[in-house]
């Protein structure tokens, strides 16, 4: 290139151009070009400067030891002078400058520039007016950046607190979100419920993305001014909060509490990017500016208004369903308290974390984290945060709950030993059972001469019905049916290998209540027509026909689908195991958090300390039970879960019934079957009672009568809870079916009281009457029954207890007020509560008189 060509580059591609024409006339006669292959260093750090480099042709790239300022690393494009200051000022160079690829150069060496600046005064004159230009420049971005730092110092967010931590699928689903959001500059929505730290989120999404070097903000939507002028500015005034943000983020913290006179505003903002400033009253509308602002709204829900303007939506998970993350946050918050303090970091016990995983957390992070902290102050220095000093409020369904297998270790033991109830069951209860349907069948055949007759109907039936309110479904963890329906299984299976049936869930839920109704149906028909009660074999009849059915379906569906679904007497146990104090449940935030392979309910091989099992054998995991009636209290799940997850509970009894039930229409039958039971066992006290005639041998008067004393009682409860409906003018009453489970305490007393009589005036005679069985002579043998009195008193205390329950119990599921808000003399439940006095004033007549 000629000397007229050079100077005329050097004018138009480079900062030498503000030099006269004779002085770069006289640069371009000292150039020497260079050409220097890629990946090669032009100058180096900390050197003094060899020469002037003008790049031509290629690209060079510059680069710093000094790795606190990124901004001195950048790249150099052709037109680029290279060593211009540091020769000027006699200074060392600065940077590394290496070549990307080869690049030519017009090269003046060190000595000929100082020369040329010796020669002419121009170049150092020209130089220092463009450095005083440019320290002016710098001055006012440096007075224009001080300004803006004071107006976003208060709203500043200066960096993420954390990243999102746990290994959940929540947790990975939030990263990716974060990640997707941050790579664009898209508004993003980020919604969830108290606690869970959205504004962190925000943070995260900002310093992940391009302009992370860009300051971000956090505005609390509630303080801001009705008239926009702190985040829109005036005009002709003191510019807003968007206009100093410039490309940075904006955060509008608790978007729900924005003034209503900002919302169209911010729509605007959110759908065009554009802005108007305020004016005064008065004075012209601002023209709308542009903003290069992003825009994140953290809120604990979404906005209607505002959703359709968003480019993204995040909702933030809750810690409750985030269980498995609990013990990485625990960990997490550990390390950041004990750091901050400069103490050991203690380790959580295993039992401590069940029970913060048990725990719902309302208040999500925010609360777990206040947990961690108050626990680490309670530890006091020691090595282990126990369970004891974790104390989360209760979630409301583990209230007035106490795990009676953390109070009673030996407990726990015994139900989980071989005793309970596989040897109980099949050492004794299936032998035990064989004998006593052969006594029934071969000996003799009343209840005052066989053992067997008088241990079933006066030891049997009253202790069981007693022992509902205390253990439910327990008769059912070592019922004979069940053992020999299990027994035929496993014969089944070893004669003929094949796969069960798996349970038909649909038709047995819909109709499999039924079923039970009428086998308990016939089963009271037979009782009362044949007398079952003082015939031996007849009572032998019924047990084998249950066990039949037992023995049946076993062969053909797996577990024990007869007990689940269709034995009658297994229906009456689940129903009055509503009203138990105690229940088998599991702590769900464990199960949900810890356990992968569910043994508790598909059986599996040992695993920790759990055991070998075939898993529930009603199908029903422990975590999910809200009903005693699906648990047979077998503990089955508690010796398979390696968790120790698994509470055997003292509760308040039946509270069930007005917190987690769900009312079936064919439960409420059996409920009345069994309330017309009552009074048909004691048909001639009623009949005598009525003052009526009537003759109960002739077969189908007997029948007809038995079927009517039956329904009726269900028929009187329905007629008042027709008259609720009627005379109640406050709100609609909950349905029948709903409220008929409030007469099961009534339904349970009756019959108990019904059976003390055999109970108490019967059951002692037990000696005499086994030496009876086998033709021996008993008389002189000690027997121990009570005193009619003392069986009155005793029919009477539970009749009356058993109404107040059930007026108790009737309130409790309505969860009606006693007097409606109007004022009116009516109750409420007066109808209901009436027949139930009305009930237990007709047993009382029948039973205890």
């Amino acid at each position: 290139m000629t000397s007229p060509e050079t100077v005329t580059w050097l004018q138009e591609r480079t900062t030498l151009g503000i030099l006269s024409p004779e002085v770069l006339n006289a640069i371009a006669q000292v150039i020497e070009e260079q050409v220097v292959p890629e990946k090669s260093n032009l100058v180096n750090e900390g050197t003094p400067p060899e020469a002037l480099y003008v790049l031509v042709e290629g690209k060079l790239e510059s680069n710093s030891s000094n790795q606190t300022n990124p901004a001195l690393v950048y790249g150099l494009l052709p037109g680029s002078v290279i060593n211009l200051r540091e020769l000027l000022l006699d200074e060392s160079v600065l940077l590394t400058i290496a070549t990307v690829t080869e690049c030519h150069l017009w090269v003046v060496p060190a000595e000929k520039f100082r020369l040329l600046v010796t020669q002419y005064p121009e170049i150092a004159q020209a130089f220092s007016r463009q450095l005083v230009q440019e320290l002016a420049q710098v001055t006012s971005a440096l007075s224009y950046e001080q300004e803006r730092s004071v107006a976003l110092r208060p709203y500043l967010v200066t960096k993420a607190q954390r990243g999102i931590v746990g290994t959940s699928r929540y947790a990975v689903r939030l990263r990716e979100q974060i990640r997707e959001a941050a790579a664009d500059r898209k508004s993003v929505d980020i919604f969830g419920e108290p606690g869970l730290e959205k504004d962190n989120i925000a943070a995260l999404i900002h310093f992940g993305s391009p302009k992370r070097r860009e300051p971000i903000i956090k505005v609390n939507c509630g303080i801001l001014q009705t008239s926009g002028a702190d985040l829109f500015g005036r005009v002709g005034g003191k510019p807003g909060l968007l206009e100093w943000l410039g490309e940075g983020t904006l955060v509008f913290n608790n978007i729900q509490e924005l003034p209503a006179e900002l919302l169209p505003a911010v729509t605007q903002l959110l759908k065009t990017g554009t802005y108007t400033p305020v004016s005064r009253s008065g004075e012209p509308t601002g023209q709308a500016r542009s903003s290069k602002a992003r825009i994140l709204i953290v809120s604990e829900k979404t906005q209607p208004t505002i959703e359709r303007c968003i480019g993204h939506i995040i909702k933030v998970p809750p810690l409750r369903v985030r269980k498995t993350d609990i013990q990485t946050q625990v960990e997490y918050y550990t390390s950041l308290y004990t750091r901050s303090r400069g103490i050991s970091k203690p380790h959580i016990t295993p039992e401590a974390l069940r029970r913060l995983q048990s725990y719902d957390f309302p208040g999500n992070l925010k609360e777990l984290k206040n947990l961690v902290e108050r626990a680490i102050v309670q530890a006091e220095g020691a090595n282990e945060l126990t369970e004891e000093i974790f104390w989360p409020a209760e979630a409301k369904k583990k209230r007035f709950r106490v795990n009676l297998l953390n109070v009673y270790p030996g407990l726990r033991r015994f139900l989980r030993s071989s005793w309970w109830p596989d040897r109980l069951n099949y050492g004794f209860t299936a032998t035990a059972f064989a004998i006593i349907v052969a006594v029934l069948f071969i000996g003799p055949q009343t209840r005052d001469r066989n053992f067997v007759l008088n241990l079933f109907w006066a030891w049997w039936w009253p202790f069981f019905l007693f022992l509902f309110p205390f253990l439910g479904r327990v008769w059912c963890s070592v019922c004979p049916f069940m053992i020999y329906g299990e027994i035929t299984q496993k014969l089944s299976l070893w004669l003929w290998p094949r796969k069960l049936k798996r349970w038909p869930r649909e038709q047995a839920e819909k109709w499999g209540g039924w079923f039970m109704f009428g086998l308990f149906s016939l089963i009271f028909i037979w009782e009362e027509l044949w007398h079952l009660e003082n015939t031996a074999y007849l009572s032998a009849c019924l047990l084998l026909l249950i066990t039949a059915g037992a023995m049946i379906f076993s062969a053909l569906f797996e577990r024990r689908f007869w007990c689940r679904y269709l034995c009658p007497i297994g229906g009456m146990n689940g129903l009055f195991a509503k009203l138990s104090m105690t229940e088998l449940r599991a702590q769900q935030g464990i199960c949900s958090a810890t356990c992968t392979t569910y043994q508790c309910y598909k059986g599996g091989p040992q695993k920790g300390e759990g055991q070998e099992t075939n898993g529930c054998p009603l199908y029903s995991h422990p975590a999910q039970l809200q009903d005693n009636r699906d648990c047979v209290l077998c503990m089955t799940c508690l010796k398979a879960c390696p968790h120790r997850s698994v509470e055997f509970n003292l509760r308040p009894p039946g509270i069930e019934l007005w917190t987690t039930h769900v009312p079936r229409s064919y439960e409420v039958a059996l409920l009345f079957l069994l309330l017309g039971g009552v009074y048909l066992h004691r048909l001639p006290e009623l009949l005598s009672w009525l003052g009526l005639q009537l003759d109960l041998t002739l077969f189908w008067q007997h029948l007809g009568l038995s079927l009517l004393v039956l329904i009726i009682p269900g028929i009187f409860t329905f007629a008042a809870y027709g008259l609720i409906q009627l005379f109640n003018f406050n709100r609609k009453p909950k349905s029948f079916v709903e409220l008929a489970y409030g007469y099961l305490p009534l339904v349970l007393g009756g019959n108990l009281a019904h059976y003390l009589r055999l109970g108490l005036g019967e059951g002692g005679r037990i000696l005499p009457v086994t030496f009876a069985t086998f033709g021996l002579s008993g008389e002189q043998l000690p027997i121990l029954v009570a005193h009619p009195a003392v069986i009155a008193f005793l029919q009477g205390a539970t009749l009356i207890f058993s109404v107040l329950l059930t007026i108790l119990l009737t309130q409790k599921i309505a969860r009606q007020p006693v007097r409606t808000p109007k004022g009116l003399a009516e109750l409420s439940l007066l109808w209901q509560h009436l027949a139930t006095i009305g009930l237990g004033v007709s047993m009382w007549a029948i039973i205890v008189f």
